[in-house]
C-alpha cells in the first residue's frame, strides 16, 4: 500500500509565523524599552562601569568627575584632537564619515570617522574590538547616537565621555588620568597636559601621555595648538551654554 505524505497545513505555517512575529516584536520592545530607559538613567546617574573596563585584561582604576571640576582646556582638546564640529553636528560627521570610507578602501589600516557622540555611544552601551561583531555594534551605536543626542544633549555628552574614555593602561576617565600622570586633579589641566591626554585617546595602551615621541609628540603639540583655536572661535560653546 502507497502512503502519501500530507502537505502541511496552512494553518500550522500560519501559527509558526504568528508566533515568530510576536517573539520578535516582544524583542524589539524590550530592546526600545531598556536602551531609552537606560539612557535616561545615566542621564542623571554617573556611570558606574562599562564592558570595556570589566573585559580589560588590566583591570581598571577610574574616577568620576563632574564636568564643572574639568578643566576647560581638557574640553578643547578632545574637540581639537577628536571632533571639531561637535558643537554643530547631530551626532554624525558625514564629511568625515566619507573621508575614512575613503582612506580605508585604499589601505590596510582601518580608520574611522567617528564624532565624540559615537564614541561615547559605543564606550558606555557597547563592546570594542573588531571582526564581524563590528558590523551590528556599529549598528546598535547608530541608535545609541541618536539617544544620547536626543536625552542628553551635548554637555551631558561631553561629561560622560571624559569620564569613560580610556586615557591609559586600565586607566579610565580624564581624572583617573590626570592623577597618574601629572599627580594632580583634571580641575588643574594645562592646555599642554589636556594635549598630550587627548593625543594619546585613539590607541591609550601604545601611546604614552608622557615622555611622548614620534607621532604621538608632535600630534600632542597640534592638539594644544588647535586648542587655542577652539577656545577664540568658541567651538566649544555649546558644552557651556
Amino acid at each position: 500500500m502507497v502512503k502519501f505524505l500530507r502537505p502541511s497545513r496552512p494553518s500550522a505555517q500560519r501559527g509558526f509565523a504568528h508566533n515568530l512575529g510576536w517573539w520578535i516584536g516582544r524583542i524589539i520592545i524590550w530592546f526600545l524599552a531598556v536602551s531609552v530607559g537606560l539612557t535616561l538613567f545615566y542621564k542623571f546617574v554617573p556611570v558606574p562601569v562599562t564592558i570595556t573596563m570589566i573585559a580589560d585584561p588590566n583591570g581598571f582604576n577610574k574616577d568620576w568627575e563632574q564636568l564643572s571640576n574639568i578643566d576647560r582646556n581638557m574640553v578643547a582638546a578632545v574637540i581639537a584632537g577628536e571632533d571639531a564640529k561637535f558643537c554643530t553636528h547631530s551626532g554624525f560627521d558625514q564629511e568625515a564619515i566619507e573621508k575614512a570610507i575613503e582612506r580605508n578602501a585604499n589601505s590596510k589600516r582601518l580608520r574611522g570617522g567617528s564624532t565624540i557622540s559615537q564614541q561615547t555611544a559605543k564606550n558606555v552601551f557597547l563592546w570594542q574590538g573588531t571582526g564581524w561583531t563590528r558590523y551590528a555594534r556599529k549598528g546598535l551605536e547608530a541608535w545609541f547616537t541618536v539617544l544620547i543626542e536626543t536625552i542628553w544633549g551635548k554637555r551631558r555628552i561631553m561629561e560622560v565621555y571624559l569620564n569613560v574614555a580610556e586615557t591609559g593602561i586600565g586607566t579610565y576617565g580624564v581624572e583617573a588620568g590626570a592623577q597618574r600622570y601629572y599627580r594632580h586633579s583634571a580641575a588643574k589641566l594645562s592646555r599642554v597636559e589636556a594635549a598630550r591626554i587627548a593625543a594619546a585617546l585613539p590607541s591609550p595602551k601604545k601611546r604614552s601621555v608622557t615622555g611622548a615621541t614620534g607621532f604621538t609628540r608632535r600630534h600632542g603639540n597640534a592638539i594644544a595648538s588647535r586648542s587655542s583655536v577652539v577656545r577664540n572661535e568658541a567651538l566649544d560653546a555649546c558644552v557651556y551654554e
